[in-house]
């Protein structure tokens, strides 16, 4: 079996690699600004016993993007499983985002995953392949934060998107899903290589933010052939964050 993980140099991405290589996977690498650390993750890949491929991608620079996305796929022999995982965010207030911030986060969550999804889905097509395709989203693409009206937009399109690949790709035995993640300890949210059970998040019912491995596991269970019939949905996992609205209103 093969993936491709994008953003996989660090965080989630690189927690995805290590766990889909653990069942079975040679995974195709991508790093946008951290070369060492994407070779730090294909050396996890190989330790596993699986093959790696390492590219670069650039997804401010969206048009390029399914070149690296087909030379990861050949090098590698085929494509099963694809990852939309690279990401970038802005924190501004919407009465100060400007229009070069607003088109850079666009241009990379969305726009880039656009690209790389297409290019992974056409491979399947071609192929035959009743592939995989998962898309990291965030719980904002489901509840607004404030001062990330960019970032909100970016990963709430993506989440239609997601809906629609999973529409017209059906027919071709390729399942389509978001995984949204809220507060996960990875160099995004200042919590690089920190245990997140030594963190406390009382606003959290689950009392800490999550562990990257544990969205890596979820992103694992959604690409594995028992979820064949699982496609369209957004799964949240924030240790019940989103539920606080709830308590919140009483």
């Amino acid at each position: 079996m093969i993936a491709i993980v994008t953003g996989s140099d660090s965080g989630i991405g690189r927690a995805a690699a290590a766990v889909l290589a653990g069942r079975g996977y040679d995974v195709g690498v991508t790093w946008h600004e951290d070369e060492a650390g994407a070779r730090g993750t294909a050396d996890e890949v190989r330790a596993a016993g699986r093959r790696a491929e390492v590219r670069r991608l650039d997804l401010s620079r969206a048009d390029g993007a399914a070149a690296v996305i087909d030379e990861l796929a050949g090098a590698l022999g085929g494509l099963d499983a694809f990852v939309a995982n690279a990401g970038t965010g802005a924190s501004t207030p919407f009465l100060e985002t400007d229009l070069g911030t607003w088109r850079h986060v666009l241009e990379v969550d969305l726009t880039g995953a656009f690209v790389c999804c297409q290019a992974a889905a056409r491979r399947m097509v071609a192929a035959g392949t009743p592939g995989r395709i998962v898309a990291v989203t965030s719980v904002h693409e489901h509840i607004p934060l404030p001062g990330s009206s960019a970032y909100c937009a970016a990963k709430g399109g993506l989440g239609l998107l997601v809906k629609t690949m999973a529409l017209e790709l059906a027919e071709h035995g390729i399942t389509v899903n978001a995984v949204a993640p809220g507060e996960i300890a990875t160099p995004m949210t200042g919590n690089e290589d920190v245990d997140p059970h030594a963190i406390e998040r009382p606003a959290i019912p689950a009392g800490r933010p999550g562990d990257a491995r544990e969205v890596g596991e979820l992103i694992a269970h959604l690409l594995a052939p028992a979820s064949r019939y699982t496609t369209g949905a957004s799964f949240v996992i924030d240790g019940g964050l989103t539920l606080m609205a709830a308590v919140q209103d009483a």
